[in-house]
């Protein structure tokens, strides 16, 4: 009964479509369900380090001092929690098998330098929060001093 079977699943195999594609040169398609490859949008990424604490496997690492982020394609395990828990949603998973490489190296992404229109951007918010802070400093001050004066003239 066994080498029937056996008999069976030569005889598909010879006359039937293969199960193997030349790789590089042909690609498969794309399975239902299929997570693909860590990407990350830098320009949204503020660096958090969350994707660093939940990626079960340690494949992702961050380096806030140097503005990178870096990930061990050949270490990720495609589980897709990293993508769900970043905060800004500047991780996503492509759509693609990994690509072919002679030796496992670690892919790293830098922040991008900030464009002049953000510097601009930037510098206004700080001087709008600089005028908050000394407005507010100079009500409290307004507020102590009329305090003060209260207190002397009921002395009075």
């Amino acid at each position: 009964m066994g080498s029937f079977k056996l008999g069976k699943m030569t005889l598909r195999s010879l006359f039937g479509k293969p199960e193997t594609v030349m790789y590089p040169l042909e690609k498969r398609d794309i399975p239902a369900g299929h997570r693909g490859t860590v990407e990350i949008d830098m320009a949204k990424c503020i660096l958090c380090g969350i994707c660093v604490k939940r990626c079960p496997c340690s494949a992702i690492e961050v380096d806030k001092a140097a503005g990178t982020w870096s990930i061990n394609h050949f270490g990720c395990i495609q589980c897709d929690t990293c993508v769900r828990e970043c905060p800004k949603g500047a991780l996503s998973m492509s759509m693609e098998f990994p690509h072919v490489a002679p030796v496992k190296t670690r892919q790293v992404k830098s922040k991008p330098e900030p464009t002049p229109e953000e510097l601009a951007a930037e510098a206004a918010k700080k001087a709008e929060r600089e005028a908050r802070i000394a407005a507010a400093k100079a009500a409290k001050a307004a507020k102590a001093a009329k305090a003060a004066q209260e207190a002397e003239s009921a002395k009075e």
